[in-house]
């Protein structure tokens, strides 16, 4: 029996939803007895304008809560009992379940969108003012278009970045390769 990933992803969807969770990413790694699926979980309201963990608490202003650990342990015994009962996971694998951390990746356009107004890293596929990496705030995500404010990235990407640096830049979101929010602590 072949592993069915949009089935596997049908059923993780479901079970996250069923909690107020979202699915992030589905990897399947690695073959025969050493397979494992990894799924990565966030809750549907974490991000920018998100409700704080605490409420008029000065230590976690603009902290939102995302995933916990008894998030992950609840969507495990679930996902993990339905894939076993429908037998949807041939033979042995580990799944394992986790956040996406605060260096998350931005896959879909709906990232973008959710994460505007966060500091990015991402890679593009062809080259952009002679470069393909570039670090900055998210301004904009309209019409297939992202707007990085570059003036806000660090030292070390400023000096990569060169002539780029501490402007303004469109890429088409098709352009892009790999984007991760970067940490602001």
């Amino acid at each position: 029996m072949a592993l069915d990933v949009e089935r596997v992803r049908e059923i993780a969807e479901r079970v996250a939803a069923s909690s107020g969770l979202e699915i992030v990413e589905i990897e399947f790694l690695g073959g025969g007895k050493a397979r494992m699926l990894r799924v990565f979980l966030d809750k549907a309201s974490a991000g920018p304008g998100a409700e704080p963990v605490r409420e008029n608490d000065p230590v976690t202003e603009g902290i939102t809560e995302g995933v916990t650990h008894e998030d992950c342990a609840k969507f495990s015994r679930e996902f993990g009992t339905i894939l076993d009962v429908e037998d949807v996971m041939p033979g042995s694998y580990t799944l394992e379940v986790s956040s996406p951390g605060l260096d998350r990746k931005l896959i879909k356009a709906a990232d973008f969108m959710r994460f505007t107004g966060s500091r990015v890293k991402l890679t593009t596929r062809q080259l952009v003012d002679n470069n393909r990496r570039f670090e900055g705030r998210l301004e904009s995500f309209r019409d297939g278009r992202l707007t990085l404010d570059l003036s806000v990235a660090s030292h070390k990407s400023r000096k990569k970045m060169g002539a780029a640096a501490g402007e303004k830049i469109e890429i088409e979101f098709a352009n892009v390769e790999k984007a991760n929010l970067v940490p602001e602590i």
